[in-house]
């Protein structure tokens, strides 16, 4: 067990006769924790880009919000009616009238 321990603290696996399964399994782990560091930055660049568009998404969705409120308030009949009036136009006092179209059948 001692005499194991201490092989390997000096490196004797990787220079012995049977070492070519040995680097090959010292490879093979160096390759997949390469592909696991890759991984986790892309998982990390994904996190941000996806937090980056939720904040654009928050900010859209209140600009919206305000640009409607302007239209709500630009639609009201008192609005329309004080634009107006700078340009000579007043509301009528009659109220309008309705039309009705009737088909004569033949």
């Amino acid at each position: 067990m001692k005499e194991g321990f201490y092989n390997i603290i000096k490196g004797k696996f990787l220079v012995s006769d049977d070492a070519l399964k040995n680097w090959r399994f010292i490879i093979f782990l160096s390759v997949l924790a390469l592909v696991m560091i890759g991984s986790s930055h892309s998982a990390d660049k994904k996190v941000h880009r996806i937090s980056k568009l939720n904040a654009e998404v928050k900010e859209r969705k209140s600009e919206y919000v305000d640009i409607r409120m302007l239209l709500m308030q630009a639609r009201m009949e008192s609005k329309i009616i004080a634009a107006m009036e700078s340009r000579g136009l007043n509301p009528s006092s009659t109220p309008p009238k309705r039309i009705r179209i009737i088909e004569k059948k033949e």
